[in-house]
């Protein structure tokens, strides 16, 4: 007989591919995945290729993930650290943090052919996009607007006014060095952000419209 929480468990498994099944071939088929995607981009790698590519089961990628999508944003992930705010006591020492941190993960080969790989993609594949947002882009913001939430607790900042804007001006300029400009992203570039762009923007306040009344 099968307990409650045993039921709970295989069901939520098969919800999200089945994943705890069996982990063994994870690794090869998401490194497959990225090895594929910046050779050949998003939209002509098939499921049946990263399976070939692994020296796998196409079903054994479906017990683990629900397809393609799924499987490309967990590979990404797979290469990144765990996203945590940090609080080093500064709104410019926890950006820089951040930007410490992104660089000492960054610079891997794959990095902007996968990313490239993805740009066409990401507009037209509801499923890329809604694994992609979930997953990646929405984490990321939510620790970016931690940060800022926290400087302003501390007196640092005024209250940000349009937060997802400035929370939005980072991984966009870096998507847009990566896509447009083809270049690496190195801690120089994210550093000239944060001192150029967001602490000039954060730091000046609020701009107030009224006039001083002449004495």
């Amino acid at each position: 007989m099968t307990i409650p929480e045993e039921r709970d468990e295989r069901a939520g498994a098969e919800r999200h591919g089945g994943r705890h099944l069996d982990a063994s071939r994870d690794a090869a088929l998401r490194d497959a995945a990225l090895r594929l995607l910046a050779r050949i981009g998003y939209d002509r790698l098939t499921v049946d290729a990263i399976a070939t590519s692994a020296g796998a089961g196409k079903a054994t990628i479906y017990r683990r993930w629900s397809g393609k999508a799924e499987l490309v944003v967990d590979a990404l992930l797979s290469h990144k650290p765990r996203l945590v705010a940090p609080d080093t006591g500064s709104l410019r020492g926890d950006l820089a943090e951040l930007a410490r941190r992104a660089s000492a993960h960054d610079g891997e080969p794959l990095d902007t052919s996968v990313m490239v790989g993805l740009a066409s993609a990401l507009p037209r594949d509801p499923d890329l996009r809604a694994a992609f947002e979930e997953r990646l882009v929405e984490p990321h913001r939510r620790v970016l607007a931690a940060v800022f939430e926290r400087a302003v607790a501390r007196g640092e900042i005024a209250p940000v006014a349009n937060l997802d804007l400035v929370v939005s001006l980072i991984p966009a300029l870096v998507l847009y060095r990566l896509l447009v400009q083809t270049h690496e992203i190195d801690p120089g570039f994210v550093e000239s952000i944060i001192e150029g762009v967001i602490l000039p923007l954060v730091l000046a306040g609020p701009v107030s419209l009224q006039s001083t009344p002449t004495p």
